[in-house]
């Protein structure tokens, strides 16, 4: 669905999720999985599992398992339970990032005009007119 709004912040395209039902069942078991890994790593943490070469090796292992089994998490429920939107941005040109107009381009010197407001307009840059 999309709207045909071009002002700033409308929506341009909406898509639902999918919400399947085995992306569910999926995020379930990778949760079981992963609150076994993370029993695991402190089971390991508080028998010092550490303190020797290959436990210091399967411990590393473990919290690397625990960070990829949550990387998968997080892709399934984005892929499939967030839905696909895209809204209008404003398009800014090249030198509205850099000065506040564009007849002020060349800059302009402290002793013209009002102090505070020179000041003003240095410190904000995108200070409203």
């Amino acid at each position: 669905m999309s709207s045909g709004g071009s002002s700033y912040g409308d929506i341009h395209r909406y898509e639902p999720a999918r919400e399947s039902t085995a992306a569910a069942i999926a995020i379930v078991l990778l949760t079981v999985i992963e609150v076994v890994f993370v029993s695991l790593f402190v089971f390991g943490l508080m028998s010092a599992w550490a303190s020797t070469e290959f436990g210091n090796m399967f411990t590393g292992a473990l919290l690397a398992m625990i960070f990829i089994d949550l990387a998968f998490i997080l892709l399934l429920y984005r892929k499939e339970f967030l839905p696909d939107v895209m809204i209008v941005k404003k398009r800014r040109r090249k030198w509205e990032d850099l000065y506040v107009r564009e007849e002020d381009k060349d800059g302009v010197g402290v002793d013209t005009g009002n102090l505070t407001e020179t000041l003003k307009r240095a410190v904000y840059p995108y200070y409203k007119k």
